[in-house]
């Protein structure tokens, strides 16, 4: 029986690695460390002794904590339509974190996550696990309860709801004046400035959780888009520039209190998707620390 402390030394070199894995299955970084936790526990449970990959064994038992927390997420749903933004890794807009850049390595960005959250949750494992992590199908099959050729065929439909549905991003200097115009417009009040910089099919998607869920929606087309933009303009001063996912994004902090995070997809010199977390509860859980901010929840009432 290996011991506690060889254990223990061993997990930690694959935390990252498995931290990346959780957070790509689950599109949540405070729910990717429980799923790790979890592996950990069961880790100390078991009999290793006859693991020839302890790596390759521990993906596969995060792998199955989180299919087991993908379907209960679901099953807590009235509408599986409602949309959901996933949690973002935010930075400061000069560079990240480099824990974050570890979990975020092989650009995962936000427009990845958003189309895999449309996936079911065996379909999202198997994509994530093999595709992402070259984990053979013959040891995905048994965690999603299928044959490894259902298992092929589970990555296969998302793999091709990926590649039609998260377009390739411009690079950052691209998109930092693209958003950086997006804002001005905004906060001038200037439609058709705002119409120059938006994709004619741009979707915008708001998440404002379960306590607002009549604000929660999707909408379609630059105008409407413009709209909305100018609707919800914030005061100069209110909002940042940050780094989303590796992306441009704007965070939203009136009095020093996040409120909430944009994740701007921008493609072609336009942005095509703008994805914003609103939810409270899942705000207040976002790690800031980069930004200097404390959690939300953090901070004292007023």
């Amino acid at each position: 029986m290996i011991d506690d402390e060889l254990l223990a030394t061993r997990f930690e070199a694959d935390r990252g690695h498995l931290r990346a894995v959780a957070y790509r299955v689950l599109g949540s970084m405070s729910e990717a460390e429980d799923a790790v936790q979890e592996a950990w526990v069961r880790l100390q449970r078991s009999d290793t002794d006859a693991v020839a990959n302890l790596t390759g064994w521990l993906t596969t038992v995060v792998g199955r904590v989180c299919l087991d927390m993908l379907r209960s997420r679901a099953s807590r749903r009235e509408d599986p339509l409602d949309v959901r933004v996933p949690d973002p890794v935010v930075d400061p807009d000069e560079g990240g974190d480099p824990e974050h850049e570890a979990v975020l390595a092989d650009s995962v960005g936000l427009a990845l996550l958003v189309v895999l959250e449309t996936l079911t949750p065996a379909e999202r494992l198997a994509f994530v696990l093999h595709d992402l992590f070259a984990v053979p199908f013959d040891d995905i099959a048994p965690i999603v309860g299928r044959t490894p050729a259902a298992a092929r065929q589970l990555a296969s439909r998302a793999r091709k709801r990926v590649r039609g549905g998260a377009p390739v991003p411009d690079d950052l200097p691209r998109q930092r004046e693209v958003v950086t115009a997006f804002t001005a417009a905004a906060r001038n009040g200037d439609f058709e400035a705002l119409l120059e910089v938006l994709d004619p099919e741009v979707v915008l998607r708001v998440d404002f959780g379960a306590l607002n869920p009549d604000l929660t929606a999707t909408v379609r087309g630059a105008a409407e888009v413009a709209r909305r933009a100018l609707l919800f303009r914030r005061p100069e001063g209110v909002s940042r520039l940050v780094l989303v996912n590796g992306g441009m994004g704007i965070l939203t902090a009136p009095g020093g209190r996040p409120a909430s995070v944009m994740g701007f997809t921008v493609s072609g010199g336009r942005i095509v998707a703008i994805d914003v977390l609103a939810d409270p509860e899942r705000v207040a859980r976002l790690d800031l620390s980069a930004l200097g901010l404390p959690r939300s929840g953090d901070l004292p009432a007023r």
